[in-house]
């Protein structure tokens, strides 16, 4: 099927195509015909180059992740949209990447592809109920897709992130109305038009009902006194030429002596017969069958009329359908290539020294890197791809099971325009340049690329190349040349042309000559143009043009054997003697050809050459190593920062939330204070005491603080005697209650009141202190020990006994399980006990029952670590038990 508007085939022109022509004049304005010629030849060479570029491979390699029928269609057609501008290739790129942000895959199932269903019904055509019951079950699938992605925004809190994919669905219109049109009409499941559709429908089957009921009654009356009369073994009444009959012998045929003979056996002996009496309810229902095909005909061909007017709808929503479809299928092919988003470069010459406008680490071509992956596709399906130890045809040759393809860094400056690319054969210029013209057309159909880091590159209108075949060259030399000035006529500013072995198949200082005018001529007319040579020559345009820059492919000189790396900046050597060698090539000749090549260079330059490569080689590996070392800190200072970050933006909300919380507590024990009676003030007082005492005794300072003491280790405090004591800091307090026999007293400071231990209290002689604190020159010392004492307070409360309180049960410390399985208040009582304070007490009701419920809360008080002991409430009532919390 054809695409949306806004998607883009190569049935339609690319925008923003200029003509240039290889003249020292300016721009020609040209006419409406040249200008469409220009644009046909613009399609046509697209085209090629994408087939070139092994476009369609990818395509059949994203089939694989298609849901719908359309998108399957879509991409093994190749027809796989292209952004026809660079928003458009960002807004393809954003649905791929909120695809990839969704991990659950979305349900397609029910849509189908009714875009020929939609155009019969244009066309006039009566649509049969299947065809009516596909074009629901599409439409009540699509409106699904847009539910479930507004579910998936909202639960994840990813809305954001699913924007790029509601919005594809947001402007599309469902049709709910023509859906509940065709399932109030026609039953699907049983593919038949429902009385409903239609009152006049309605009336014919209820009157056709009835008559047939009488006609089968009397033919039944009529087949049983024949079958007593003993002319037919049993009574049988059936259906010939349209209408109901008996079955009688033929030689009691008499029995029916006016009756009309419709059919009989093949062996004649039984006749069907139409008795007299049965001839006007057959006329009548012959006529209301009729009338009754004729009402529904009415009713599938008002549906189809409705179809036929709702079509541009329809057909947009296919295509939207589609467009959600790709993206997710593109989200899936990242996934599987571990691929990563790509940027937009500017790709203008207003740029910074050191920028990029084309800088890919690790490109993998992604037909190659199909072998060292699982494989989404079939055994059946064959896939054209190649060796990653050769250059050409990267789709005629075989990719050897588990090889892993070398990757490609591709690191172009801003404002060059022209890159020439020399080396020795089969060490992969033309592979290389193919990845760089299909991550191109990848990042503008809104592909990841099978890259390392954030790879960019500028948005290209068209993407040219002339890459043949290197074995028939020479033979095709005329017809390439031809392709080339074919590709000068198309190309504009925003273009990438890619040229393989540029002047070669000729005369060398011809090919020279010709080579280095067309670099010459396209510097000025494209946006960036790649080819690869043997010729020498061109690589010295770089000292005069900055916008020419030179690379070389890596070779080996230790094993003989291309590296398949690029090396940006450097002028390559064929090192072709080096190969004949390899290749096995007789001695002599090799020889004969070194000769020659000294008597050619001068002097010792070969080798300085050798050795001044060797070094920018080393270099370069070092360099390399300190890079990937930097990339590694600050990816973990960059993960650091982040953790960070995100820890600090949270900190006001849970500030927020935790005096929101304390607030509210505090709110509901002043509730409970009021509703409390003065026989509970005793009860209240005490527990209050031992929170505080707690509080007390957790921030009281070290032991190890040295003291000095009276001659009794502990001074026995009376009631309003004046101590000092250590937990509130050594402040004065008076004693108000006789120490009890746990050794604690209450004392009084200002307003509040609190039971401390005698040990830590300090009496006074002569209005000073009997223990002095500690000389000023340790504080420093003391701060430390502070900060041991707080590292081990669990194990000094674990230590020092601190009372409960008093044992009252209420809401907030009461959990009951009345009524509950086993496994729901396992659930309860575990959750209660870890929101439940340390020495603090719960009150789990269980009642009695059969007791199943109540041993089992049982056995998991003994086992769970936080619960000190438990008891029965009272001895009165078995089916309440208190835990007491550590």
């Amino acid at each position: 099927m054809k695409l949306g508007h806004s998607l883009l085939t190569w049935n339609t022109p690319p925008p923003n195509l200029k003509l240039f022509r290889p003249t020292t004049t300016p721009y020609v304005a040209l006419s409406a015909e040249s200008e469409t010629e220009r644009v046909k030849l613009a399609e046509s060479l697209q085209s090629e180059t994408l087939k070139i570029l092994e476009w369609p491979s990818v395509c059949t390699q994203l089939s694989a992740f298609t849901s719908t029928s359309m998108g399957l269609t879509a991409a093994q057609s190749a027809s796989v949209p292209l952004g026809r501008s660079p928003s458009e290739s960002r807004r393809l790129l954003a649905q791929t990447s909120a695809a990839v942000a969704i991990s659950q895959p979305l349900d397609f199932s029910g849509i189908e592809d009714v875009s020929p269903i939609v155009a019969a019904s244009v066309a006039g055509e009566m649509l049969s109920i299947g065809e009516l019951c596909s074009v629901r079950r599409t439409l009540r699938s699509a409106r699904s897709l847009i539910e479930q992605l507004e579910e998936i925004s909202s639960q994840s809190n990813l809305y954001g992130r699913c924007s790029p994919l509601l919005e594809i669905l947001q402007k599309c219109d469902f049709l709910m109305e023509l859906e509940q049109k065709i399932e109030f009409c026609v039953d699907c499941n049983f593919s038949l038009v429902l009385d409903q559709a239609s009152e006049e429908l309605e009336l014919i089957r209820s009157e056709r009902k009835a008559n047939m009921e009488n006609l089968e009654s009397m033919l039944k009356q009529i087949s049983t006194r024949i079958f007593r009369a003993g002319g037919i073994d049993r009574p049988m009444v059936t259906k010939r030429r349209s209408r109901m009959c008996v079955a009688i012998r033929a030689t009691h045929r008499s029995l029916l002596s006016n009756g009309v003979i419709l059919d009989s056996s093949s062996s004649g002996a039984t006749y069907f017969m139409e008795p007299r009496e049965a001839v006007d309810l057959n006329n009548l229902e012959v006529s209301l069958s009729n009338s009754e095909k004729m009402e529904e005909q009415a009713i599938l061909s008002f549906l189809s009329t409705e179809i036929a007017k709702s079509s541009r709808q329809i057909k947009y929503l296919l295509d939207r359908v589609l467009e959600v479809d790709l993206a997710f299928a593109r989200a899936a092919h990242a996934r599987w290539m571990n691929g990563v988003c790509p940027n937009f470069s500017s790709g203008n010459e207003d740029y910074e020294d050191n920028t990029l406008s084309v800088d890919v680490n690790g490109m993998k071509h992604p037909l190659l890197l199909e072998s060292s992956l699982r494989r989404p596709f079939g055994p059946s399906v064959s896939r054209s791809s190649c060796s990653s130890d050769q250059e050409s045809n990267i789709g005629n040759s075989d990719i050897v099971p588990g090889a892993f393809p070398v990757p490609v860094d591709i690191k172009i400056g801003n404002g060059v325009k022209v890159v020439v690319i020399s080396g020795p054969n089969t060490g992969g210029k033309t592979a290389s340049m193919k990845t760089l013209g299909l991550a191109s057309i990848m990042l503008k159909a809104g592909l990841y690329l099978p890259a390392q880091n954030n790879p960019q590159l500028p948005w290209f209108d068209l993407v040219l190349a002339d890459i043949g075949d290197q074995q028939n060259k020479v033979s095709q030399h005329l017809v390439d040349t031809y392709r080339i000035c074919k590709i000068l006529k198309v190309a504009s500013e925003r273009s990438l042309v890619l040229l393989d072995e540029i002047g070669s198949g000729t005369d060398p200082s011809e090919g020279v000559a010709l080579s280095a005018s067309i670099l010459q001529y396209l510097k000025d007319r494209v946006n960036l143009a790649v080819v690869t040579t043997h010729y020498a020559d061109l690589t010295l345009l770089k000292e005069k043009d900055a916008r020419f820059e030179n690379a070389a492919m890596e070779f080996s000189l230790e094993s003989l054997q291309p590296t398949y790396r690029i090396l940006w900046g450097s002028m390559g050597e064929s090192n072709a003697l080096n190969i004949a060698k390899t290749i096995g090539f007789d001695g002599k000749i090799i020889e004969r050809a070194q000769s020659w090549v000294k008597k050619l260079t001068p002097e010792k330059m070969q080798k300085l050459n050798s050795l001044l490569y060797q070094s920018l080689a080393e270099e370069r590996n070092k360099l390399e190593t300190q890079a990937e070392r930097a990339a590694s800190l600050h990816s973990d200072i960059l993960e650091l920062y982040n953790e960070i970050r995100d820890e600090a933006d949270d900190l006001d909300v849970r500030e927020a939330a935790l005096k929101a919380k304390e607030t509210q507590q505090v709110q509901q024990k002043l509730e409970q204070l009021k509703n409390t009676g003065p026989e509970d003030y005793n009860v209240l007082l005490k527990k209050s005491e031992s929170a505080i005492a707690s509080v007390v005794q957790a921030h009281q300072l070290s032991e190890d603080v040295p003291v000095n003491r009276t001659t009794s280790n502990f001074h026995i405090p009376q009631i309003g005697e004046q101590v000092l004591i250590k937990g509130l800091g050594n402040k004065l307090a008076t004693v108000v209650e006789a120490p009890s026999d746990d050794n604690t007293v209450l004392v009084q400071y200002g307003k509040i009141r609190v039971r401390v231990n005698i040990s830590s209290i300090n009496a006074l002689v002569d209005g000073n202190s009997v223990a002095a604190s500690a000389p000023r020159s340790k504080k420093q010392s003391q701060r430390v020990k502070r900060l041991k004492n707080l590292r081990n307070l669990s194990e000094t409360i674990n230590n020092e006994e601190v009372p409960y309180g008093a044992v009252v049960q209420t809401s907030k410390n009461t959990v009951d399980l009345r009524g509950m399985r086993v496994e729901e208040a396992t659930l309860h009582v575990d959750m209660a006990i870890n929101t439940r304070g340390s020495k603090s007490v719960l009150f789990i009701i269980h009642g009695m029952g059969t007791g199943v419920l109540k041993e089992h809360v049982l056995e998991l008080l003994r086992k769970h670590p936080r619960i000190a002991k438990f008891e029965q409430e009272s001895p009165m009532n078995y089916g309440c038990t208190v835990a007491y919390i550590k």
